[in-house]
């Protein structure tokens, strides 16, 4: 893209040029110049696009998946979440990945691991566990689970009656984008989980302590299970105390009990609650972020555009696109789970933010 500014390319095509062109692409070459204000540009410009994905519709074509393919054929069961912009990585946003599993009443799958880190939301259903590197994870609906990158997990449902329901997701994407990624299956196929059941949350999930001499020198969080019931309340409790911010309302990050960082190297995740009535003013960052309707209903504008959701949708803010969030009820809170990729762009010190002013803070609707 030619600009006509002195310090970007403004060079004219001649047919001198595009032989001297052609000769270079035949070296595996090119002149910076052809490319430099597209590779370059004046701000972020992200292929991805603000989508939102409806649990309604979504929900039945996963049901159907459990009776349409096996989980030992499949590997995991998932229908996956696209981003328009982002289908040649299969990724949902920027270089986050996510998608939604099911699991049938009594069903395992086997045990793996791989490179990229992976989370989950658990939707629906009783039942569901996960074991992690031997720690069995027994979770429901709200509840979020880490699985950190090279670490051993299988997931089931111990139920005898109804099927699970979660949302994965990944840094698969960026993981790939690296040429890092690498996949193997359990020798054994399934792990010996430990004696002790969620032995991670009741080793580190205390909050206000933490164990003396914690030998721990990983990157990610040693507490791999967050329970919706803690998390929920503490984020009424931090409602008592603080006004929140005024992008966000009520938000929280989840840590890593032992440095207070984020759970992951390459992802966060944060719960956050929107007072009845309450509106945030529209703010925009680097960093593409992935949100889950965990309780009540709303909407969001991002860029210009407005999303209406209900609990659990999901919806997709890419890198540097202006966004805020609405609570339309009057009377109850609603609360947004998200995960994201702000512990890459802080490591790569690549993060930065910026408030809107017009318009009192809000957006105009495209």
């Amino acid at each position: 893209m030619k600009e006509d500014v002195i310090g970007r390319s403004r060079v004219e095509d001649t047919d001198e040029l595009k032989e001297f062109y052609s000769r270079l692409e035949n070296l595996n070459a090119g002149a910076l110049w052809t490319v430099a204000n597209d590779i370059e540009p004046w701000e972020p410009q992200p292929t991805s696009v603000p989508v939102l994905w409806r649990y309604a519709d979504l929900r039945p074509q996963v049901i159907d998946s459990a009776s349409m393919v096996t989980g030992d054929d499949a590997g995991r069961r998932v229908v996956m979440l696209v981003n328009p912009g982002r289908k040649e990585l299969s990724a949902a946003v920027g270089l986050l990945y996510t998608g939604l599993q099911i699991m049938n009443p009594g069903e395992s799958m086997t045990a793996h691991r791989h490179a990229a880190s992976a989370l989950r939301f658990v939707i629906e259903g009783e039942g569901a566990w996960t074991v992690v590197n031997g720690d069995r994870l027994k979770v429901g609906p709200n509840d979020f689970a880490i699985t950190p990158r090279g670490a051993w997990h299988e997931h089931g449902n111990d139920s005898d009656r109804s099927q699970v329901i979660w949302q994965d997701g990944l840094d698969i994407p960026l993981v790939n984008t690296l040429d890092a990624n690498s996949f193997q299956v359990h020798p054994d196929q399934y792990q010996t989980p430990g004696k002790v059941q969620n032995s991670s949350l009741l080793e580190y999930g205390a909050g206000i302590l933490k164990p003396a001499g914690a030998d721990w020198n990983r990157r990610y969080s040693p507490l791999l299970a967050y329970p919706w019931e803690r998390t929920y309340e503490a984020l009424l409790n931090q409602a008592k105390v603080s006004a929140g911010s005024p992008y966000d309302g009520i938000i929280m990050e989840y840590v890593n009990p032992l440095t207070g960082g984020s759970v992951m190297p390459t992802m966060g995740a944060h719960m956050q609650l929107l007072r009845a009535g309450e509106a945030t003013r529209a703010h925009r960052h680097t960093g593409s972020v992935v949100y889950h309707v965990a309780k009540g209903h709303g909407h969001s504008v991002i860029n210009g555009q407005r999303l209406d959701w209900h609990e659990h949708d999901i919806f997709c803010v890419p890198s540097w696109a202006w966004h805020e969030h609405a609570n339309d009820s009057a009377s109850n809170d609603a609360c947004l789970f998200s995960f994201n990729d702000f512990p890459v762009m802080h490591s790569l010190d690549l993060y930065t933010e910026a408030a809107m002013e017009d318009n009192d803070g809000h957006q105009l609707l495209s």
